[in-house]
């Protein structure tokens, strides 16, 4: 990693710790150190910004002022904590780490915008310079969502590393044009497009891949012969029922046409038979004979 430390920095020895195990990353990277922001050859101190291809992280450097180790418990409110005792950081009196990262963020932040750079999401990571031999766990917690705290020194530096590989994934959004400007927007001006180029930033942004060029491959997937004679019993039930529905039916329409149809009239005639005829004897001249 390329690492710029500002001429008039007075480092402390937390800071020249952090510096050395920067310098000691085989990564491609830009580190600023001890950055002045602000008019009249800057107002406010920055400890360290660095850039990675992928994105940009402020870092806020605290050490220790006596040989602590075990377990740390950080907050956004309140004392940290090592074990059951109070954590016993150097740092100024009446503004926390944690206060004094989330201002070094925003003041990065106004600067570039000020100078019409976009620097898109800023991280910001609190690195805490523990002594040599003295194992402080967990080695990164998360405050918030993009503030972290980091423990790392030089003999103890894998979890840095594995932070500025990882801070920013995706894909890549710094090249050494972009990153030149946004150096000298801060007001670094020991920083050449041949030295990011050197370090390992890309000269552009990669072209992206066109929709085109994409080979789709539709895959039709293969039927077992379990699945087969399972779809041939649907279909053979399917046609059974449907010659059921259609018997029902016209067994349907057979009963409604008989009682339909109107029953025969028969007509009967009563024929009066004729009375038997009895010969009657006539006499003379006799009446009605």
């Amino acid at each position: 990693m390329l690492v710029e430390v500002g001429e008039r920095a007075e480092l402390t020895a937390a800071e020249r710790e952090f510096v050395e195990c920067l310098r000691r990353y085989p990564i491609t990277g830009l580190a600023l150190i001890d950055l002045r922001i602000g008019d009249n050859g800057g107002t406010r101190r920055i400890d360290a910004v660095v850039w990675t291809p992928q994105g940009m992280t402020v870092f806020e450097v605290v050490g220790f002022r006596s040989r602590q180790a075990g377990v740390l418990d950080v907050r956004t409110e309140g004392p940290w904590k090592i074990g059951q005792a109070r954590a016993d950081i150097d740092a100024a009196p009446g503004v926390s780490p944690t206060d004094r990262l989330q201002i070094a963020v925003s003041e990065v932040r106004q600067a570039l915008e000020r100078a019409l750079h976009d620097p898109g999401h800023i991280c910001g990571a609190i690195a805490l310079m523990a002594f040599r031999g003295a194992a402080l766990r967990p080695a990164r917690s998360t405050l918030r969502p993009g503030l972290d705290v980091v423990v790392c020194n030089v003999t103890d530096a894998t979890e840095m590393r594995i932070y500025l590989e990882s801070f920013a994934p995706g894909p890549v959004r710094w090249t050494a044009g972009r990153v030149l400007g946004a150096v000298k927007a801060l007001g670094a001006d020991g920083i050449t497009r041949a030295d990011l180029l050197a370090a390992g930033f890309a000269e552009k942004l990669p072209e992206p891949v066109a929709d085109k060029d994409k080979v789709r491959v539709d895959r039709t997937p293969e039927h077992t012969r379990g699945q087969t004679t399972a779809g041939w019993a649907v279909v053979v039930t399917a046609v059974l029922g449907m010659l059921v529905v259609l018997g029902v039916i016209l067994s349907a329409l057979s009963t409604d046409r008989t009682r339909s149809e109107p029953a025969a009239t028969t007509t009967s005639t009563e024929s009066t038979s004729p009375a038997p005829h009895t010969a009657v004897e006539c006499w003379p001249l006799q009446q009605d004979c």
